[in-house]
C-alpha cells in the first residue's frame, strides 16, 4: 500500500505566527503533516544552529488534528531535530513559511525562514520557503495560500532532483491586481544599511540597524521585478556557493 506523503512544516516567525497557521491549512490535504516550529521569532537567523545550550522540544495542541512540537532553537535547529528525534522516516516535502516580509534577492542569505527550507535541501529532501510583501500580523492571506498549494501540488506531483530548494515571495497586492506565478531569478540587490547612534538613560551608547533597500538589476526576469509587477515569484535556489566560472579562469591563469 502507498504511504501518505509525509509534509514537514517549519517557519523562523514562531509556531503562534498567522503564516505557520496558513501554511498548515494549505498543505494539510496533500498528506500527512508534522510541525516543528520554534517557541519565539527567530527572524533574521540566517543558517545559525544552537551550539554550547541545550535545546528543548515541546508537544503542543494547537492546530486541530496536526502533530506539532516548539524547539527552543532556531529554525535550522526544528529541521534538525524533526529529522532526528521526532520524524519517523524521511519527509516527502519540508514548507516553510508563510514568512511575514519579503524574502527575495539578498535577502534570502539572512532568512531563517529560507535556511530552514535549506537544511532540509541539504539532508535531500524536497524544500521550499514561503514570503508575502506584508507585515502586519492581520495580513489578509487568502492569495499566500493559494499558492503554497498549487506549488506544493506540483511539487509533491514531480521527480524533482536531489536538494531542489525553492523560493516563493508573493506580492501585497489586491486580488484583482494579482497577475499569477513566475519563474524568476534572484535580483542583483541589497541592502545600504547604516547604524543609528544612539544613548540609553545611562548615557551609554547603543546601535540600531537602519537601511535602505537598492535594487541594481534591471532585468525583467528577477523576483524583484515580478513582485512589482503583480507576480509571485519562484526562484530555484541551490547551496552549493561556488563560482564556476571564476573556479576555470583562475585555474587557467594562476599557477602554484
Amino acid at each position: 500500500m502507498k504511504k501518505e506523503k509525509l509534509i514537514l512544516v517549519t517557519n523562523d516567525d514562531g509556531i503562534t505566527s498567522p503564516g505557520i497557521r496558513t501554511l498548515i491549512e494549505a498543505v494539510q490535504p496533500l498528506g500527512k503533516v508534522v510541525v516543528v516550529a520554534p517557541d519565539s521569532p527567530q527572524s533574521g537567523k540566517g543558517h545559525a544552529i544552537t551550539l554550547g545550550f541545550p535545546l528543548r522540544l515541546s508537544e503542543v495542541k494547537i492546530f486541530d488534528g496536526i502533530e506539532a512540537w516548539t524547539c527552543s532553537g532556531t529554525p535550522v535547529d526544528c529541521v534538525k531535530l524533526a529529522r532526528d528525534k521526532i520524524l519517523d522516516r524521511t519527509p516527502d516535502l519540508c514548507v516553510s513559511g508563510i514568512n511575514h516580509g519579503a524574502n527575495h534577492s539578498i535577502n534570502i542569505i539572512y532568512s531563517g525562514t529560507m535556511s530552514a527550507a535549506m537544511e532540509a535541501a541539504i539532508e535531500g529532501i524536497p524544500s521550499v520557503g514561503f514570503s508575502y510583501l506584508n507585515y502586519s500580523y492581520d495580513a489578509d492571506m487568502s492569495t499566500c495560500k493559494q499558492v503554497a498549494e498549487i506549488v506544493t501540488k506540483k511539487m509533491l506531483g514531480t521527480v524533482l532532483p536531489p536538494h531542489t530548494l525553492f523560493n516563493v515571495n508573493i506580492p501585497d497586492v489586491d486580488a484583482n491586481q494579482y497577475k499569477g506565478i513566475r519563474m524568476s531569478r534572484q535580483a542583483n540587490a541589497k541592502w545600504v544599511e547604516e547604524f543609528d547612534e544612539r544613548r540609553d538613560p545611562t548615557g551609554k551608547k547603543y546601535y540600531w540597524l537602519t537601511g535602505e533597500f537598492k535594487n541594481q538589476d534591471t532585468g525583467e526576469d528577477t523576483d524583484v521585478w515580478a513582485l512589482e509587477n503583480g507576480y509571485t515569484s519562484i526562484v530555484p535556489v541551490q547551496f552549493d556557493l561556488t563560482d564556476y566560472r571564476l573556479k576555470k579562469k583562475l585555474e587557467a591563469e594562476w599557477s602554484f
